[in-house]
């Protein structure tokens, strides 16, 4: 394997988030449109991955976003939110590109997580997924993770999120 680094974004990264933001469409239109379909992958990006929206996260929402690089070529990108009055660490987003998956780099995006957690001095790493993104609840219990809870979440525009709650308790 090539050398894997991390790249956080700031405010003013409008280049680095344009990339994250075709990294994003590239690995959800291939691995969400058979879970929840083109229509609902198309709002969910412009509406939630787009390069102004994840700008928006970093400056004012309080999220870090990360892409892993496997060499010179981007492989994955993470977001995550420390919420202090929970004692958690939100993992807003964590994608693998298909050709980089089963490499050891999802692992190591969980230590870099892992290592915001313990800086912060939290508790527990939580997340939602999808009920029938089956590959990926797989991929999270095998990496220390539970289903705490089921919830459904309206998103507009009459699309729902049918999701799990998971939790990777870190102490």
């Amino acid at each position: 394997m090539s050398t894997v680094s991390f790249y956080e974004l700031k405010c003013n990264d409008e280049e680095k988030a344009v990339e994250l933001a075709d990294l994003a469409r590239e690995i959800w239109t291939e691995h969400y449109t058979p879970i929840i379909g083109p229509e609902q992958v198309e709002y969910m990006l412009s509406r939630f991955q787009s390069a102004g929206q994840i700008l928006k996260d970093i400056c004012s929402n309080g999220y870090r976003y990360f892409i892993a690089y496997d060499g010179a070529k981007p492989a994955g990108y993470f977001a995550v939110k420390p919420e202090r009055d929970d004692n958690a660490l939100f993992l807003s987003k964590f994608y693998v590109k298909k050709s980089s998956r089963g490499r050891g780099i999802g692992r190591l995006m969980l230590d870099r997580m892992l290592r915001i957690a313990a800086e912060n001095r939290l508790d527990h790493i939580w997340l939602t997924v999808n009920k029938h993104n089956t590959v990926s609840i797989s991929i999270y219990k095998k990496l220390g993770f539970s289903i705490t809870e089921e919830m459904v979440t309206d998103i507009g525009n009459g699309f729902v999120m049918d999701d799990y709650k998971m939790r990777m308790d870190i102490r």
